[in-house]
């Protein structure tokens, strides 16, 4: 196989590999995030409890997730 038809090759298959995304199938952040719930063991600095709570308030207000 010659250089050009190797790289056709790989290009061409670069380019139908977006084909096999099912567009009618829509995600969103909701779909894979979730709350940060530490155990009580965690040892926890105010900086990453701030974050954590933060977190979970986002979630809470965009995604409707319960406390």
């Amino acid at each position: 196989m010659t250089f050009r038809m190797l790289t056709a090759l790989i290009l061409s298959i670069g380019l139908t590999a977006g084909c096999g995304i099912d567009p009618r199938v829509m995600r969103t952040d909701c779909d894979w995030a979730e709350p940060i719930r530490p155990s009580r063991q965690d040892d926890l600095s105010d900086g990453t409890l701030a974050q954590i709570v933060a977190h979970n308030e986002v979630g809470a207000q965009l995604c409707g997730w319960q406390p």
